[in-house]
């Protein structure tokens, strides 16, 4: 019989999110995590257009995919990092992992169904439907990867660090409901963003900075005393900079 974990975490995975992923694991133990599987790009495009128009949308598209290929050009600094703070950034061999096809699948629900996971942890999956919500008869939380709500969305790192607002840079654990990252922030760690931090390399650096933060708001949720924050920031939801913004705010402001 399968132990009931504590947490059951649902990830696509990536480097940063298996920091996170085994940060828990190492501090919780009874950690499981539900794996999705990748979304098809046509369905992600249309619904980013469907919020910001197809011209956006692609050029969000052309840095997303820019980011992508440049990970190789960011090496340096990436390995830099997991060497600085110990990381691994592949999932522990003994973390127990099942494939799911996504995080509203009904495969991901019946996996909840019959673990009965005490929390349920997002790092690094797609946003729950209001349907998904409803049928989870535990506390949600997710890591994000930016300081709420001034940064929700994507590439809050980036934002943060091009309007020159580093006081700002950081991660949060939040409440799940409905919107875009504007559940009610729990624990957030303001970090410094090194010189050398990118688009590709923000992420990998809140997570290597934030996993102490991450584990104590784990800890607050299963003893019972969370305290959730209140913030004077705007709320503001932000997408992968235009291709056009993010080459001419590097190339001005050298900030890539």
């Amino acid at each position: 019989m399968t132990k009931r974990p504590t947490l059951l975490v649902i990830t696509s995975g990536g480097a940063y999110a298996w920091v996170i992923v085994n940060a828990l694991a190492s501090r919780f133990g009874t950690v499981e995590v539900a794996l999705e599987q990748p979304e098809p790009k046509s369905l992600f495009l249309r619904r980013r257009a469907r919020k910001v128009g197809w011209f956006q949308t692609g050029g969000q598209f052309v840095t997303m995919t820019v980011s992508r290929f440049g990970k190789r050009l960011a090496g340096a600094r990436t390995d830099e990092i997991i060497a600085t703070h110990g990381l691994q950034t592949e999932p522990l061999p003994s973390l127990t992992i099942t494939p799911v096809s996504s995080a509203n699948g009904a495969d991901c629900l019946d996996l909840i169904a019959a673990r009965k996971p005490d929390l349920i942890f997002l790092a690094g999956c797609r946003m729950l439907s209001k349907a998904t919500l409803s049928a989870i008869p535990c506390r949600v939380i997710n890591y994000h990867s930016g300081i709420n709500p001034k940064y929700r969305g994507l590439a809050g790192g980036w934002w943060a660090r091009a309007t020159r607002d580093v006081e700002n840079y950081g991660a949060t654990v939040h409440l799940v409901d409905a919107g875009v990252d504007t559940g009610a922030t729990l624990r957030q760690a303001f970090l410094t963003p090194h010189p050398r931090e990118t688009l590709m390399t923000d992420s990998l650096a809140m997570a290597a900075g934030s996993r102490e933060m991450v584990t104590q708001a784990v800890e607050d949720v299963l003893n019972g005393t969370i305290e959730p924050q209140s913030s004077d920031l705007p709320s503001v939801q932000r997408f992968h900079p235009p291709i056009w913004t993010y080459l001419s705010t590097g190339l001005a402001k050298g900030i890539w």
